[in-house]
């Protein structure tokens, strides 16, 4: 390169020089950029925002909420109701859906009620939760038992009021207390002493001549009566079935049975 150009200013661009010219002594004018290569003037962009730089803070965690009750206990938790007028048990239990109906609600507060489910006073506190169920549980356990069948009383065995039903009854009596004789033996003796007669009396023999005359269907002495009575039936030596079962208590002692007797004894 010679060394005359050492000191020759380069030629500047003929824009860069009005460029400069426009930038200088004074305020500047924003002029828009011109593309080297094309022919058209291109659109200023506006400048792009300042990337901003942000931190993920944690989520503040939510104040703890009190554990729920488990469903069983709120389902046993008891309710109180306080009547008013015009109020029926059975109007409350459909209105609050006791289970059990009326009949529950008035087994969980027979003692708050009294006897008669009928008459509930306004401002009677009632339970409708926990014992209501428990209530109508029970009743439900109690209607799923079989019924016990109602005991049926022993039958009364009746008698006739005649000869038949005497000696009948006599026999009976007889046997509780081990007492030996047949009915056979017993008819065939009464028939021979009285006839069958209960009010019969002998006033004329030994006896009567003592002052303790023969009496009854099976002719007794007040005194023999009196010694071989038998419990559970009369004082009377007239009553007929007292009178028989005396007699053969009597018998039993000294002849073994009213089988073995055939004449006076």
């Amino acid at each position: 390169m010679p060394a005359s150009g050492k000191h020759r200013r380069p030629k500047q661009h003929k824009i860069a020089r009005k460029l400069a010219f426009a930038g200088s002594g004074g305020a500047a004018l924003a002029l828009p950029l011109i593309s080297a290569t094309t022919a058209g003037a291109a659109v200023a962009q506006p400048a792009a925002a300042p990337a901003v730089h942000t931190v993920a803070l944690p989520a503040a965690e939510p104040a703890a909420k009190p554990a729920a009750k488990p469903a069983a206990e709120k389902a046993a938790a008891p309710v109180i109701y306080s009547v008013v007028g015009g109020d029926t048990l059975a109007k409350i239990a459909t209105e609050h859906s006791v289970s059990g109906g009326w009949q529950a609600l008035y087994d969980a507060n027979r003692e708050v009620i009294g006897s008669n489910p009928s008459v509930i006073r306004p401002g009677l506190k009632l339970t409708l939760g926990g014992a209501a169920k428990a209530a109508a549980a029970r009743a439900t356990a109690l209607a799923a038992k079989p019924a016990a069948a109602p005991a049926v009383p022993a039958a009364v065995k009746t008698y006739a009021n005649n000869l038949d039903g005497w000696i009948r009854q006599s026999l009976d009596i007889m046997a509780r207390h081990g007492i030996p004789g047949t009915y056979n033996g017993i008819h065939r003796n009464v028939m021979r002493e009285s006839s069958g007669n209960p009010l019969a009396i002998n006033n004329w023999d030994s006896n009567a001549a003592a002052g303790i005359p023969s009496k009854g269907l099976l002719q007794v002495i007040d005194p023999t009566f009196r010694a071989y009575h038998v419990p559970g039936t009369a004082m009377d030596s007239y009553d007929p079935v007292a009178n028989i079962t005396a007699a053969c208590n009597y018998a039993a002692a000294r002849y073994g049975s009213i089988d073995n007797v055939n004449g006076a004894y």
